[in-house]
């Protein structure tokens, strides 16, 4: 059964290492140019975004992290409050176990109820037309996010691996539902190609999710009987700093960075690189069991760290920090070579 699958998923990556074992997220590779003459006051940085006419104070979105097992309403409620006390985006778990089984979705309403001014996400896979509307109705979600996960449904025992017809069934979701249609991938990352036929699917925006955080073929290996091939495959994906690079230079829509995004250094650097925001999940997730005040630190340490960087950088808001220099060396520069970019475009933009 789905929330049986969902539970040990939860319990897996709470008490389990799933992270890449040694794949980095790229962000390593990342350096920003620091200024001994900042010429700014730390204390008035704007750290305030916004997405689709919701004014947010921070770039920080809680990416799709659970829904659809009861021990998932405690851990959404307390993801709300968090969102809706520090006014930041919230994306939930794949809804399919509710739409499916009614009884599990206060296990996603939960989070409006708690979060009722919040920016939140619903989320539903590729082929899941029929599932959309409802799915947006749930909750009022304010976006629909579709994920994309072939590696995790590639190594889960009962995996789908018939991808047929994906791009077309994104492509009518985002004429079927009236909110904005997100396509994310769940850490492995979207190369510039992908990117491209979701831009022209009519995708409004995109989660990268690229490799070095969670591991979803390590989660699954945890599951499966037979490790062999979550083993194989544990490091598969491309990391993060080279998908955000490889989408944001490639599309026209807003790019979240995420996968392995753990300070808001690494923000500051996904954001100079041309994300529009970032998204945590695992940190989040491994947070909120702990209860609403540790996740509101995790919050705040968040936003202190990336202001810091801003400071560093002499940037007074997130658009001057897109435009600040930085250097790309490195495997992450190697990469990016080999697929014909040019990553001196960055180290003299101000």
């Amino acid at each position: 059964m789905i929330s049986n699958r969902k539970s040990e998923h939860l319990n897996i990556c709470n008490n389990e290492d799933v992270s890449f074992k040694n794949k980095t997220t790229g962000f390593n590779d990342i350096e920003l140019l620091h200024k001994a003459l900042p010429e700014i006051n730390k204390e008035e940085i704007d750290i305030s975004t916004s997405a689709f006419g919701k004014k947010l104070d921070s770039p920080l979105f809680f990416t799709a992290i659970t829904g659809g097992h009861p021990e998932a309403k405690k851990l959404n409620k307390i993801l709300a409050l968090a969102a809706e006390e520090k006014n930041i985006g919230l994306g939930l778990g794949s809804q399919r176990a509710a739409i499916e089984h009614p009884e599990l979705n206060e296990t996603y309403t939960v989070a409006r109820e708690y979060a009722p001014n919040a920016l939140l996400l619903g989320n539903i896979g590729a082929p899941q037309i029929d599932l959309a509307e409802d799915a947006v109705k749930m909750f009022d979600a304010d976006i629909l996010a579709v994920h994309l996960n072939p590696l995790q449904e590639s190594i889960q025992p009962e995996g789908d691996l018939n991808s047929e017809g994906f791009l077309d069934s994104i492509s009518k979701i985002t004429d079927l539902v009236d909110v904005p249609v997100m396509v994310k991938e769940t850490g492995c990352g979207l190369s510039s190609e992908d990117a491209s036929l979701l831009e022209n699917a009519g995708v409004n925006y995109i989660d990268v999710e690229g490799a070095g955080g969670t591991s979803w073929a390590a989660v699954e290996t945890f599951r499966a009987k037979d490790k062999y091939l979550g083993e194989l495959f544990w490091d598969w994906g491309i990391p993060t700093a080279v998908s955000t690079f490889e989408v944001v230079n490639t599309v026209n829509v807003p790019v979240i960075s995420s996968g392995g995004i753990r300070s808001g250094l690494d923000a500051a650097k996904a954001i100079a690189l041309g994300a529009d925001s970032v998204g945590m999940a695992l940190p989040a997730l491994k947070n909120a069991y702990y209860g609403l005040e540790n996740l509101i630190n995790l919050i705040n340490q968040f936003n202190e760290s990336l202001k810091i960087a801003m400071f560093l950088v002499g940037a007074k808001n997130l658009d001057e920090l897109k435009n600040s220099s930085l250097i790309i060396k490195g495997k992450t520069k190697e990469w990016l070579e080999q697929r014909g970019f040019n990553t001196k475009i960055y180290a003299r933009r101000n």
